[in-house]
């Protein structure tokens, strides 16, 4: 079981930047796979970013590709994403989630991740 608590959202005006923060309150296992997702009302969990959590390994949907970085930081043991350039469509439920499963990295659909932190809420205003 792994339990993840998401952080660093809030309200932030368009072109600003944020990094949220994703802590594993357990030892992740080297072989897992982290990644990023969001929802906004009315639509369904978007794919963001995923990432190996020793090898670094990262793939990225075409939508986050130049704006979104995904990162693990080792002192802190979180996976972190950093969002740059906020725009007012990325207003959303932000949300970390693990796998053990390696090929969640690389077909990250929802149903490939077993845990999911609760979320963190990124507001962008004009």
């Amino acid at each position: 079981q792994v339990h993840l608590v998401e952080s660093g959202g809030g309200l932030v005006q368009a072109g600003g930047s944020l990094r949220l923060s994703c802590a594993a309150k357990e030892r992740i296992d080297s072989d897992y796979v982290t990644a990023w997702f969001r929802q906004a009302p009315g639509k369904e969990r978007e794919f963001l970013a995923s990432r190996t959590w020793s090898s670094g390994s990262t793939v990225y949907s075409d939508h986050a590709k130049g704006r979104f970085a995904i990162s693990r930081d080792n002192a802190k043991n979180t996976v972190d994403l950093q969002i740059n350039a906020l725009k007012p469509e990325d207003t959303a439920n932000y949300y970390c989630a693990a796998s053990s499963k390696l090929i969640a990295l690389v077909v990250p659909t929802p149903l490939n991740y077993e845990y999911w932190g609760q979320g963190t809420q990124v507001t962008v205003s004009t």
